[in-house]
């Protein structure tokens, strides 16, 4: 089998599907990439047996085949070498030998029987949605999702099919974020749970526009395609918590604050806090919002005050500033609301300028205060 390819076009390609390979795998097939030539098109796949990724090109090619490629050796030499055609030839024993304009390369490759099969969207079910929203939707959430592999049900997004909007959900029991599109329509009211992998994956993959996505799923299974470019994933088998019971229906306490002043505010003093629980109190009166940490076992404390709106009964609540940092990076705009009611209770927080079609909203738990 033989095939001409633009080195650049290949790179770029595989750069989109590399992340999906463990540096530590199981079978040492999963360190290839499998290539299937035909009808002048390369089809490339990366898989880890939960997530497989796929792209195609346009080759120049009289014959089909396939073969298993180690993809970081392919990888580390295709970023060395210039923009150019690069001809693949594959002997019957899977030995390639790469050429360009002006060295020769070799490489064993795999017998391609033993890459795993991917999986058949069977009987799925379909919807469209543009390539950004599911983007944002990923951006939004993904930084809430919980690392805890005791509770799988939290380490993935919960998405939310309904046929007037579709609602991505993310938490670690501590904190909790629900992004809402009402402009993507589902055919039937639905729900499953992606892993972080995948998402991570196609952030990185998908543009950040208007184009428009076909998402395919089944009881086990998401396909997602973009183009050429196509990933399943295993979804998780789990219960998503119920978490609309944790969000408080009636916060009466309103904080208007800056985004950028609270966030940069919230990095300098946080750095006195106490590392393990990144302990901030926010002390709140009148127009004033007042924040303070402190590490008792190394007596470092920070102490800061800025301007802010509210209007509620004076109030010292704390958070764990990592997580607060985390939400308002999520959210857009100038300034941010945040509704409270007791120390005890949950805080809301609400970007006060939200794109049309999009409603956020980030949950967090608050800490008890250090008496």
């Amino acid at each position: 089998m033989k095939f001409i390819v633009s080195s650049s076009q290949l790179l770029k390609q595989l750069q989109q599907i590399s992340g999906v390979i463990n540096a530590n795998t199981v079978l040492p097939i999963l360190e290839d990439f499998l290539f299937e030539v035909e009808n002048s098109k390369l089809t490339v796949v990366a898989t880890d047996l939960e997530t497989v990724m796929r792209i195609q090109l346009d080759v120049e090619a009289k014959e089909v085949g396939r073969v298993c490629i180690p993809a970081k050796i392919l990888l580390d030499s295709l970023k060395n070498i210039a923009d150019q055609p690069l001809t693949f030839s594959i002997d019957k024993n899977f030995g390639i030998e790469i050429t360009s304009d002006n060295g020769k390369y070799k490489v064993m490759g795999e017998n391609p029987d033993n890459f795993p099969k991917a999986p058949v969207a069977d009987d799925t079910t379909s919807f469209t949605m543009p390539s950004s929203a599911l983007v944002t939707a990923i951006n939004k959430t993904l930084f809430a999702v919980s690392n805890d592999d005791l509770r799988p049900a939290m380490t993935g997004v919960f998405f939310e099919l309904n046929k007037d909007y579709i609602q991505f959900v993310a938490t670690d029991a501590h904190r909790l974020v629900r992004f809402k599109r009402t402009d993507v329509s589902c055919p039937q009211n639905d729900s499953f749970i992606v892993p972080r992998k995948p998402l991570n994956l196609l952030k990185s993959a998908l543009p950040d526009n208007e184009d428009e996505l076909t998402i395919n799923y089944n009881s086990n299974h998401l396909f997602v395609k973009h183009g050429t470019t196509q990933l399943s994933c295993r979804l998780i088998d789990a219960r998503f918590p119920d978490y609309k019971v944790v969000i408080p229906a009636d916060n009466p306490y309103k904080l208007l604050v800056s985004k950028s002043q609270f966030q940069s505010a919230l990095r300098r003093v946080s750095v006195f806090s106490n590392k393990s629980t990144n302990q901030v109190a926010l002390n709140i009166s009148g127009s004033e919002l007042g924040l303070q940490a402190q590490d008792v076992d190394f007596s470092f404390e920070g102490a800061e005050r800025m301007k802010c709106q509210y209007d509620g009964e004076d109030l010292t609540i704390a958070f764990n500033a990592r997580f607060l940092i985390e939400m308002l990076n999520a959210s857009d705009g100038e300034e941010v609301r945040i509704e409270l009611s007791t120390p005890t209770k949950a805080g809301i927080l609400r970007p006060t300028e939200v794109e049309e079609n999009e409603d956020l909203l980030m949950l967090v738990m608050p800490l008890m205060l250090n008496q």
